[in-house]
């Protein structure tokens, strides 16, 4: 039996999907988001979890992308504090790289294009007397530090479909659509459970699989081109004392990034490899040797194979620009206007601005609806005010408030779930957690990750919505010595 008729269906469960569902079921529209595994299990679970304007945008004269990722970057540092903050980077001169007068004055303009509340400006840095140069070979005596944005990507996601459901959409996971066609200018819509939804409008935002959902799925004649490209990963011990992650100047002119994550890990990547299918994405023994030669420019304690803990990869759609690299093609989105039926598929963005992609596109869509999400906070992050000139700053001082009134559990514990669920570790808390099981997780996490954020297996709670599979049962959130807390 065919269900109400939708005002819009969504296929995709990534960042893109979860934002656009959100977005128009908070202007009460009939919204459903339909995905074929969990929410995040592709590409927005597998990025680089950095909230950022793209400083290296800069070099390729993408002011206007970069603008804007930046305004979006200072929105989601204070919508979601409690899983978003803001990240040091230490970009060191490198031999042969871009002359210092360059870095100085691209890192001029970024600042002077953010409107920065929630991060500093840039500065110099002698690493011959800053802590964090002892992590780095003592040739290197120069670098700027500055400021973008550390989020966990995957939470973010399923915030973003929990808070969509509240508004009234309903959030289908391991659901593929199996089957759809348009009937009388509406779409028929069939999922592998057998559900029937019929929508007026379709959203096509299934990511690198998009190609094939416009063309395979929903039959349509003018699905568009992408360009897919592997971006792998690697996470080793980690590798400073401080919590400024490095940005790093290759040889070939990329960047590599190598930033901290928890106290016991270091983040290392991303690469940009040209892939023809996104299925099954896995880091290569080549990407793996260029991330790690890329950390040894500059690292004193070299890095080797046998360091490597955990490899992942995720694979970008990027818009289609004949003539260009895959290091000098735009981040920015496009959409497609599927010919003669009410589809739009999503083409490119970046983690940073998927809300200003929703809310454009679902405004182009129902013009007469009214944009709401530019300063809403995402659940579990409207954390009261607590006197700290920044959203983090309120965030941290909630938290150590926290573990004073719930003094008689470990303070590891209480700021582990502070940092996952925000405010709603204090009602996790004053109700009572249960037993907890061999993996770390309590039974009051279990059951709020599967009722609240669409978790159904082991494998979704440990490593899309806590990460516990990797950081162990309590890994602990609390600032490294070394980093600039704002108080």
């Amino acid at each position: 039996m065919t269900s109400d008729l939708l005002d819009l269906l969504v296929i995709g469960g990534g960042v893109n999907g979860a934002g656009i569902a959100r977005d128009a079921a908070g202007r009460g529209l009939r919204v459903a988001l339909v995905e074929r595994a969990d929410l995040a299990s592709g590409t927005s679970s597998a990025s680089t979890k950095l909230v950022h304007g793209g400083l290296r945008y800069l070099e390729f004269g993408e002011i206007g992308l970069v603008r804007k990722a930046l305004v979006e970057r200072e929105r989601l540092l204070r919508a979601a504090p409690h899983i978003a903050w803001p990240q040091p980077f230490l970009l060191p001169e490198m031999p042969g790289g871009r002359p210092r007068w360059m870095l100085r004055s691209a890192l001029l303009l970024y600042d002077h294009l953010a409107r920065r509340r929630e991060v500093p400006g840039h500065s110099m840095v002698d690493l011959r007397s800053d802590l964090a140069g002892g992590a780095l070979r003592p040739e290197l005596r120069r670098a700027f530090r500055f400021f973008d944005g550390w989020i966990e990507d995957a939470r973010l996601v399923a915030l973003l479909a929990r808070d969509a459901a509240e508004r009234g959409a309903r959030i289908l996971t391991y659901d593929p659509v199996v089957a759809a066609r348009v009937e009388g200018g509406q779409w028929q819509v069939e999922t592998g459970s057998g559900r029937r939804l019929a929508a007026r409008r379709l959203v096509n935002a299934a990511g690198p699989w998009a190609g094939q959902v416009a063309e395979d799925v929903l039959g349509l004649a003018d699905a568009p081109r992408l360009r897919l490209v592997q971006g792998a990963h690697l996470v080793v011990p980690r590798v400073n004392r401080t919590a400024d992650a490095f940005m790093l100047q290759q040889p070939d002119g990329r960047i590599v990034f190598l930033l901290p994550w928890g106290r016991d890990f270091s983040l290392l990547g991303t690469t940009e490899t040209a892939v023809e299918r996104p299925d099954a994405p896995c880091a290569t023994e080549a990407e793996e040797a260029y991330l790690l030669a890329a950390a040894n420019r500059v690292l004193r304690k070299p890095l080797s194979a046998a360091d490597v803990r955990h490899r992942f990869a995720g694979v970008r759609p990027l818009v289609l620009e004949e003539g260009k690299s895959d290091r000098e093609t735009s981040r920015d989105w496009r959409f497609h206007d599927h010919e003669g039926v009410p589809a739009t598929t999503v083409i490119g963005g970046k983690l940073t601005t998927f809300r200003l992609l929703a809310e454009q596109l679902v405004s182009r869509l129902f013009p007469s609806s009214r944009p709401w999400t530019a300063d809403a906070c995402l659940p579990g992050g409207a954390i009261p005010a607590m006197g700290a000139p920044t959203a983090r700053g309120n965030f941290l001082r909630w938290q150590r408030a926290l573990v004073a009134r719930f003094a008689d559990h470990d303070p590891r514990l209480v700021e582990r779930l502070a940092g996952l669920y925000g405010t709603d570790a204090e009602t996790l808390l004053a109700a009572g957690l249960g037993a907890r099981r061999d993996d770390g997780l309590f039974e009051a996490e279990i059951a709020h990750l599967e009722s609240r954020e669409f978790a159904r297996t082991s494998e979704d709670m440990l490593w899309r919505r806590t990460r516990v599979g990797l950081m162990g049962t309590l890994p602990d959130r609390s600032p490294v010595p070394g980093e600039p807390v704002p108080v």
